[in-house]
């Protein structure tokens, strides 16, 4: 039996009043998901431990079945192994967000404004000359999303994840020591992003930018250091054979390297809204066909929308998942000639009217052969609740899904 996991990344979320009291998945048409969710089993999963934030890289660690209290050295070191930039003794690797601070001090969003990839390029490379030092060395990514290496730096840190307080003053959640011996590391680290402000208020880039009425990308924001960590495959922890990884985002991807998963780069893949719902399929589809056995398949969309704070687009998203990818997946199936087990879930929710992740459970469902459908005949937060798999936590999901 193979086995596709779909992840619509925050696509849980809470009542919004611009949808009526319902939710962005109630209020979409999703006659797909409602289709999984009539013919397989449903329920709600903990994705995120007592203790740890309701961060991607947790939920995602979490539902993959791994001890974080084990594997967990930081969000950093998960895209340096996507990008393919090793961690050597002795580093710390952290996310580097490009930022927008707007004129009040205030960090105005995450993402510069979701800028582009090719800008975003020439940024980190003006950052990586003017802050040559021989310890800090920056590594471009995709569109916000970069590295931050740092030798000899110490973790014992507390930095807050941008898109966790937009609105507030940047001042106020700077690095902070966690103990004393890591106080060098804060503030160097707090120098770096003053210093940043710097150079990025005036180069070209942000210029052009500012000139067509997009925010600049005045700042940077690390977070999330962590050191390489010791992580066994998917394979060793549960015996499955060939496994791939399909997303836009270096995050999941360095998560899948570690859990010896191959990523697959899919051309016009964004992690926004206008991602390629198609080409993913097709890779995803084309990735069972040619041997292998477990693809997990994300999708970011919601999630950035969630930030937003736009429910509408996030109601648009899910019904991108549900007429894109999750309807003609599983009308492929029908004549695929070998048994696929789906599931479908989110990893958190990022509700509408915070802006940012919960910890909250998330609904899920799995279809397969050998499963007694249960009474839930929508797929949504409320429905899945009643589900007959009940509250799942720490390992149980993924132990479940891949039994068959």
């Amino acid at each position: 039996m193979k086995h596709i996991i779909i992840l619509g990344d925050g696509m849980a979320d809470e009542p919004c009043p611009e949808l009526g009291g319902m939710t962005p998945i109630e209020a979409a048409d999703t006659p797909a998901l409602d289709l999984l969710a009539l013919k397989g089993r449903s329920g709600l999963l903990s994705t995120v431990p007592d203790g740890y934030s309701p961060g991607s890289e947790i939920a995602h660690l979490s539902l993959l079945g791994y001890d974080l209290d084990k594997v967990f050295e930081g969000r950093g070191v998960l895209e340096a192994a996507s990008m393919g930039v090793d961690i050597a003794p002795g580093e710390m690797a952290m996310r580097c967000n490009l930022i927008c601070i707007a004129p009040d001090g205030t960090i105005k969003n995450h993402s510069a404004g979701h800028i582009t990839s090719e800008e975003a390029s020439e940024l980190i490379d003006a950052l990586s000359e003017g802050l040559a030092d021989g310890r800090a060395t920056f590594h471009s990514g995709v569109s916000y999303r970069h590295l931050l290496k740092i030798k000899n730096g110490d973790k014992r840190i507390d930095c807050t994840p941008p898109h966790d307080v937009p609105g507030t003053p940047a001042s106020d959640v700077m690095v902070k020591s966690l103990v004393e011996e890591a106080r060098e590391t804060a503030d160097y680290i707090n120098n770096l992003i003053l210093k940043s402000q710097e150079i990025l208020a005036n180069h070209p880039v942000n210029k052009r930018r500012e000139a067509a009425g997009k925010d600049p990308a005045n700042s940077i924001w690390p977070w999330s250091p962590g050191y390489k960590p010791a992580m066994k495959s998917m394979a060793e922890l549960f015996g499955i054979g060939e496994g791939c990884v399909i997303s836009a985002v270096d995050l999941i991807n360095g998560i899948g390297v570690y859990a010896g998963l191959r990523p697959i780069a899919v051309e016009g893949a964004t992690g926004l809204y206008d991602t390629n719902y198609e080409g993913k399929l097709k890779a995803a589809l084309d990735a069972l066909r040619n041997g292998a056995d477990f693809v997990f398949l994300h999708i970011e969309a919601s999630d950035e929308a969630g930030h937003e704070g736009d429910a509408i687009l996030k109601k648009q998203t899910v019904e991108n998942l549900d007429h894109r990818i999750v309807g003609p997946l599983l009308k492929a199936l029908e004549s695929f000639g070998e048994e696929v087990a789906v599931a479908l879930l989110p990893d958190h929710p990022t509700p509408c009217n915070i802006r940012t992740h919960s910890s909250a459970p998330v609904p899920f469902v799995v279809m397969r052969d050998d499963i007694i459908p249960d009474a839930v005949t929508a797929y949504s937060e409320r429905a899945c609740a009643a589900g007959g798999y009940g509250l799942m936590k720490g390992d149980e999901f993924i132990k479940e899904f891949l039994q068959g």
